[in-house]
């Protein structure tokens, strides 16, 4: 199993500054490298203090390319729904270049009715426009001359430059939530799929969809699956949960009010059942996401068997993605916790 560091800013400047925030984001980059963390990934939201510090993900990868030397870049993941193809081809091409050719994108169709809201997109738009940016982003790092007319770009024969330094580009993911469409597209077209463990017990037979799509479409191996998860190492379990608790509940309480407006009346055929599923989310507790599987908190040795335990009930997964620096926990506990991972957890797993 590969584990790289997942970076998810869930942070008001009340809390943490900008400049305090991706300072210590690049210091634990630098760190993980050192580490043997094999990616560093961030995300792309807007306006709110889930995921707002981070609105441009090849903006912050670029800077950590200045401070590492074989880490793998991921985007997770930029939204082509908010980015013209033009726009986010020519980017990818650029950062594939600076960072030597170690880029991965991975795209997803945000979820958030209150950013589609800001930039006046229709939610009900949300799958039509994500299929189409992704193939335009595609051909126009795979090919040149190309030419558009769909529903929601058009433009003349163009080459997209830089050209990509990974040929024929940077490997894609697609990130999925919790509909079974998003995951079977994903294996059908041949990408890597990341998600996160909110879907509880769904989350085995997604995977299984994901990789059946990945075989019947013809493509070689099983697909890979990289899953995203909170981490807090201690030697002492109890002092883990204590100093854990209040820094992954406010993170939880950031992203219940964030998608607020799926429990207040809004629907959408393109997003069916998040109504449901954030309603749920809402009664999450610390103890219910260490329970669930999607927080790693405690001892060496309990983390090892909490990755166990959740690897074998999911189906297995290649790539887990660290989150380790959750809302405002303070630096040096955080690098604490990553070494002490790093040197006790890590070599235990041979999954």
């Amino acid at each position: 199993m590969e584990f790289g560091l997942q970076l998810f800013p869930s942070v008001s400047p009340e809390q943490v500054s900008a400049q305090r925030y991706f300072d210590e984001a690049l210091r634990l980059v630098a760190l993980g490298e050192e580490l043997g963390f094999t990616h560093a990934r961030i995300v792309e939201h807007y306006f709110h203090r889930y995921g707002g510090y981070s609105p441009s993900p090849l903006l912050f990868l670029a800077a950590a390319s200045q401070r590492t030397r074989t880490m793998r870049l991921i985007t997770g993941a930029v939204l082509p729904v908010f980015n013209h193809p033009l726009k986010l081809a020519a980017e990818i091409g650029m950062l594939d270049g600076i960072s030597g050719g170690r880029l991965e994108v991975g795209f997803a169709r945000a979820f958030l009715p209150h950013e589609y809201a800001r930039f006046g997109v229709s939610l009900d738009e949300s799958r039509a426009r994500f299929d189409e940016g992704l193939e335009i982003v595609r051909r126009l790092l795979e090919e040149t001359d190309v030419a558009v007319n769909g529903r929601f770009h058009r433009f003349p024969a163009t080459t997209s430059l830089p050209r990509p330094t990974q040929r024929p580009r940077p490997p894609f993911w697609i990130a999925a939530l919790a509909t079974d469409e998003s995951f079977v597209n994903a294996g059908r077209r041949g990408h890597g799929v990341m998600a996160i463990p909110l879907a509880g017990s769904e989350m085995a037979r997604l995977i299984a969809l994901y990789r059946n799509a990945w075989r019947d479409a013809g493509h070689a191996g099983n697909g890979r699956v990289m899953l995203a998860f909170h981490m807090f190492a201690h030697e002492d379990a109890a002092t883990a949960a204590e100093i854990a608790r209040g820094p992954i509940t406010r993170f939880l309480e950031s992203l219940v009010d964030a998608s607020r407006d799926w429990t207040s009346g809004t629907s959408s055929p393109d997003y069916p059942g998040y109504e449901r599923l954030f309603d749920r989310l809402r009664e999450h507790t610390f103890e219910k996401t260490v329970a669930g599987g999607a927080a790693w908190v405690g001892t060496p040795a309990t983390i090892a068997a909490q990755i166990r335990e959740y690897h074998d009930r999911v189906g297995g997964f290649e790539v887990a993605s660290v989150q380790g620096n959750f809302n405002d926990l303070p630096y040096e506990l955080v690098e604490r916790s990553f070494r002490l991972f790093a040197r006790e957890v890590m070599p235990r797993l041979t999954l």
